[in-house]
């Protein structure tokens, strides 16, 4: 999962780009860049690490010119590493070119063995590097079948921008895993993964990217084509994209994700409802299913629990070990509204299970006399080719343990999931959702070799 931004024909590019990394550092925080373009020169800033924490203003002034395309990371192929921050950037033909990407591709491994064994000289371990490669070998100098011709080799997900030179292109698979929206600011054209990064910098929304669209602006005009036959086009969005990933302010996937994750809680009420004191949340992700859950079952809500705000997500941090800390430290439990009550406690989902584990003990601690999980989501059983970073069943402790058994290992008194059905019947798309790490129904190919570091020798 990332977070990708493009800026086409603005004074300021470079300073809309880093407020629309800063919108989306959510969606990854291993490490940021920003190229831009001002007619004749590229210029790249790139970093390990957040994006406040890298650009600041010596940073951004390098950044020249009215081009900019922009990428925060969480890694899915590719280790944590210097060399596979993004954008990605390479010269072919005299003209640059600058890609970031969102997603993952399932014919990595193929794709990196035909390139390598057709000349290609790879600089990265990432398998976004291999959408430049194939635009390099593309016959067709027309830009838009240029495009056209290479992402057809691609399968799996992938949301890119794109930038040649001075035109920014954006495209998305046939599936639509990931989402991608244009905007406009003034006579400036903006793209971003989610629409909260319009919001800072004061864009309009304008619509999403279509599955299996390319888009093209250049000299302030936007031109669409698509590179399979529309009504072909397999929609299936990734749904966790609204259970979690999606900031609750976005409109993504034709919806507004505030609204689907009260939905979801309002589903989760009526299919099991607990006489309990009070409903609460863990923060944040699951503050807007526990207040539908609260205001479907009747039951007051209380904030229970207090996030410590500098500390950042832990469901995307690399390391376990930093996970684990984080889990400690992020959130603190409020006795005093605790002690002795019987609660339900909402959560948006269970991965692996240490984090819930750790919560509930935390609110034993605090005295609480009945603790009852309700997660608005089904079981995560199978694991995600698409771009979420749980590839392995041995990660996915309902894969390997029954109803029973997680809510034994976690410690709840109770613990009830969302059904599949009533999980879809509350989508606009209902029918047009990817949930294959719920029932292991994958809409696309996934690949034979499914190791995170599989272009670093498996390390």
């Amino acid at each position: 999962m990332c977070g990708i931004v493009g800026i086409s024909n603005h004074p300021e590019a470079a300073k809309l780009a880093f407020l629309g990394l800063y919108a989306l550092q959510h969606r990854g925080e291993e490490a940021c860049g920003i190229v831009s373009y001002d007619g004749k020169k590229i210029y790249a800033e790139k970093s390990t690490g957040l994006v406040a924490d890298f650009f600041d203003e010596k940073a951004l002034a390098q950044l020249h010119g009215s081009f900019a395309v922009a990428h925060t990371r969480y890694s899915t192929t590719g280790s944590s590493s210097a060399k596979n921050t993004q954008p990605f950037l390479a010269t072919h033909k005299g003209r640059p070119i600058a890609i970031a990407h969102n997603g993952n591709l399932t014919n990595t491994e193929e794709l990196h063995k035909e390139l390598e064994d057709a000349g290609s000289i790879f600089q990265t371990s990432m398998d976004s590097e291999a959408i430049v490669h194939l635009l390099a070998k593309t016959k067709n100098g027309d830009l838009k079948n240029w495009m056209a011709h290479a992402l057809k080799q691609l399968r799996g997900a992938f949301s890119i921008i794109c930038l040649v030179e001075d035109v920014l292109i954006a495209a998305r698979d046939s599936y639509g895993f990931r989402p991608l929206c244009l905007g406009k600011k003034d006579t400036a054209y903006v793209l971003a993964s989610e629409t909260c990064a319009f919001d800072l910098i004061g864009a309009e929304f304008i619509r999403e990217i279509e599955p299996g669209e390319i888009v093209l602006i250049k000299d302030g005009k936007v031109e669409s084509l698509f590179f399979v036959e529309q009504g072909k086009e397999k929609k299936s969005q990734c749904i966790f994209e609204n259970i979690y990933f999606a900031r609750p302010d976005s409109h993504i996937f034709n919806d507004n994700v505030y609204l689907v994750r009260k939905r979801l809680g309002a589903q989760l009420a009526k299919e099991h409802p607990v006489k309990a004191d009070f409903v609460m949340s863990i923060p944040d992700s699951g503050n807007y299913a526990a207040l539908g859950y609260a205001q479907a079952s009747g039951l007051p809500l209380e904030i229970a629990m207090i996030r410590n705000h500098y500390i950042g997500r832990t469901f995307i941090q690399p390391v376990q070990f930093l996970r684990e800390f984080r889990v400690r430290v992020k959130l603190n439990p409020i006795r005093d509204v605790l002690k002795g009550k019987k609660v339900v406690v909402v959560e948006d989902s269970i991965v692996r299970g240490t984090t819930s584990r750790s919560r509930v003990e935390e609110l034993r601690k605090a005295g609480a006399k009945e603790i009852h999980f309700r997660v608005s989501c089904p079981p995560i059983r199978h694991p995600c080719f698409y771009g979420i970073d749980f590839p392995s069943k041995a990660e996915l402790i309902a894969s390997t343990k029954s109803l029973k058994e997680v809510a034994e290992f976690i410690r709840a008194d109770s613990l009830e999931y969302l059904s599949l059905n009533g999980m879809l019947s509350v989508m606009r798309d209902g029918g047009q959702f990817c949930h294959a790490c719920f029932d292991g129904t994958y809409p696309e190919m996934i690949p034979q070799n499914a190791n995170k570091y599989l272009l670093e020798g498996g390390a």
